[in-house]
């Protein structure tokens, strides 16, 4: 079988464009369009047939073609042919679930709630009079009139390079076509879990109706993919049988945070389907049209993105007439001339992970505090792990940390006993560490319960062996767990100070929690063997409050199931690094940027953070041949001792590459 061209540096040009726009297309030259691109080391772009507003772009007698688009212009077929005569890629975008003419149309086909009100998007609020996008119902007539309009997209444009068909959430309905399907295929419609999972059956009913259109559109052809956007990306385990390819959608300052890529983007590694990520050159997000972010921003997104082993995305948006905007890909061009210099060194290599990290994939990709605060902490403490949903094979893997958030179910059990007896090592943390009726899960955590603590606020007295870094205080944790206490042969590694009593409106002392009393007999943290399990819920804490205890605490446990890490540094907090190993050589991705929150809801990258003759030692078999800093090939004084390869690093551009060459 034909492998999967797959792109390096994209953009996703929006073209969302309402029938109120005259001159659509008007000032297009095929050639200018071109070379704007191939200028800015881009090497595909997706284009529009079809855009939220439900109309055309290209040559067609359906009536939805927009009315401000000449008839003598194939806008789609002609950005098409313009890029592929450059070499550069041209995958295809249709709106799904946003379609404002077939709303208009075709009332009926909207989707409805409970309430029988029609189900609509905006940002101003909703009511009949503010803009906003209508959602039509795929289980109404709407999915064969999509239906076709893919069909004649394929067939006059093929082969093509790839489908995008955006807007593909879960959208529940009551509409007589929902209620209708729902009652045929066995499912109440009164029950509001029975309309999502009727919700999931429609989705995917329509994701492998619309594959194999594709598919067999393609079949005399190269291979192409068709992607589905606005799915939950913990999904894929079970959706990737629809796809060949997967894409994430992350726009940092647009609603999704700094903290949405790379949970997500390390959740889906481990799939091994070709992947790639966008952000968007806007400040804010979609729609914020007229505005550019700093380019430091855009230079971080980017490099966050090649770090976790995907290809580059940024979304932008072509004015009405059809003419790309200089500034916007002079900025891009900067990003992308970066990361076309870095993209040899890593090519064809393997991202290298000691710890898998479990989740429940309920969560969606939103995995709250728990899934936040022990990503955040994993990545400051230099830790190289994935995410796996609960089934995963974990025989890979050095170390597995189950979270607060994922509840071990009896498979999960049954996995993690036959992990702990192939020789692995084991962190529970809070909630995860028992089981309905309050007890461990696994006997070989080595622990007696006491019921949940009846404190909100208690204290944490590290004992020597994982003190370092912290000072001989009782440092408050700020989130309730259970008491317990470690059987023989186990040990405590931290103690519990409990406070004088539990603080209420007729009970206080203080501002805020009740000062310390005692020692209390139970333990926060316990280590049987291979196995060390919190009862304080450490994760969770830490994507609340981010105090930088928790985090050291954590990394001195970690410590002692994990002493050899891939990486040993002395660098700052905000240092991320990921690990990459090619025939030839390991690579240590190395990203020093400082997210700032200058605005309510929303950070700001402008600045990188320079590092300064920073330690540096990388877990390596053999001595190497040369160590050096790309792209630049700065070459690098090293020594090889005791397993690792130790230098000194200095670089202020905030992203930089330790080669080390076998």
């Amino acid at each position: 079988m034909q492998t999967l061209e797959f792109p390096k540096r994209t953009i996703h040009l929006d073209f969302h464009t309402g029938p109120n726009v005259p001159d659509v297309g008007v000032n297009f030259d095929p050639e200018q369009f071109a070379d704007t691109f191939k200028r800015a080391h881009v090497d595909s772009v997706t284009v529009f047939a079809m855009c939220h507003h439900g109309h055309l772009y290209y040559d067609t007698d359906h009536p939805a073609r927009h009315p401000g688009l000449s008839r003598d212009l194939d806008l789609l077929g002609s950005q098409i042919d313009a890029l592929h005569k450059v070499g550069i890629r041209a995958p295809i975008y249709i709106s799904v679930q946003c379609n404002e003419y077939a709303a208009n149309v075709h009332p009926e086909w909207i989707a409805l709630n409970n309430e029988l009100q029609q189900v609509k998007r905006s940002k101003q609020g909703l009511s009949a009079f503010t803009p906003g996008w209508q959602i039509l119902d795929m289980s109404s007539p709407y999915q064969d009139f999509l239906a076709d309009i893919l069909d004649e997209v394929l067939n006059k444009y093929a082969p093509v390079d790839g489908i995008f068909m955006d807007m593909c959430w879960d959208q529940q309905s009551c509409s007589k076509w929902a209620i209708d399907g729902m009652v045929r295929q066995g499912f109440d419609p009164r029950k509001k879990d029975d309309r999502a999972r009727y919700a999931r059956v429609v989705v995917h009913q329509y994701m492998q109706r619309y594959r194999d259109m594709v598919e067999e559109a393609q079949r005399k052809h190269k291979p192409a993919g068709i992607w589905f956007n606005s799915r939950p990306k913990t999904n894929l385990y079970e959706e990737k049988k629809f796809l060949r390819h997967v894409e994430i959608e992350a726009l940092p300052t647009g609603g999704w945070g700094y903290a949405y890529f790379p949970y997500v983007a390390r959740f889906v590694r481990p799939l091994g389907l070709p992947t790639l990520s966008h952000t968007g050159r806007f400040f804010k997000s979609w729609g914020d049209n007229s505005s550019l972010k700093p380019e430091m921003a855009l230079m971080y997104e980017c490099c966050q993105i090649l770090s976790q082993g995907l290809t580059n995305g940024v979304g932008d948006l072509l004015h009405p007439r059809g003419v790309p905007n200089s500034s916007v890909y002079e900025l891009i061009g900067k990003v992308y001339r970066h990361i076309a210099a870095c993209e040899p060194y890593v090519e064809g290599g393997k991202l290298v992970s000691q710890i898998a990290l479990i989740v429940d994939t309920q969560l969606g990709d939103r995995p709250g505090p728990s899934g936040i605060g022990v990503v955040r902490a994993l990545q400051q403490l230099r830790q190289q792990f994935d995410i796996l949903p609960p089934q995963s094979d974990l025989s890979g893997y050095e170390l597995v940390i189950v979270p607060e958030m994922t509840p071990v179910d009896a498979p999960l059990k049954a996995n993690l006993e036959g992990y702990l007896k192939s020789g692995g090592s084991l962190v529970l943390c809070g909630p995860a560490a028992l089981d309905a009726d309050g007890q461990p899960v696994l006997e070989a955590q080595g622990i007696e319960t006491h019921g949940m603590s009846p404190y909100s606020h208690t204290f944490l007295h590290a004992a020597s062996e994982v003190s370092q870094g912290l000072a001989d205080y009782g440092y408050v944790m700020y989130e309730p767990g259970f008491r317990m206490t470690p059987n023989a042969g186990a040990e405590s590694l931290v103690a519990v100070g409990e406070p004088y009593f539990q603080r209420d409106f007729d009970h206080f002392s203080g501002h805020e929690y009740t000062p310390e009393d005692r020692i209390s007999p139970y333990a926060a943290a316990v280590k049987n063997g291979r196995v060390i399990t919190f009862s304080a819920p450490i994760l969770e804490a830490y994507g609340k409050h981010a105090s930088p205890n928790y985090r050291i605490l954590l990394g001195n446990c970690l410590n002692l199931l994990l002493p050899e890490p891939l990486i040993k540094d002395e660098g700052p907090s905000k240092l991320e690094t990921t690990v990459v190993k090619t025939d030839r050589s390991t690579v240590v991705h190395l990203l020093s940027f400082c997210p700032e929150r200058r605005a309510d809801n929303m950070d700001i990258v402008e600045d990188p953070f320079p590092i300064v003759d920073m330690p540096i030692a990388v877990k390596a078999d053999l001595k190497p041949q040369r160590v050096f800093l790309a792209p630049d090939e700065q070459d690098l004084d090293f020594e090889y001792r005791n397993g690792y390869v130790h230098t000194r690093i200095t670089f202020t551009t905030g992203h930089a590459m330790l080669v080390i060459e076998h």
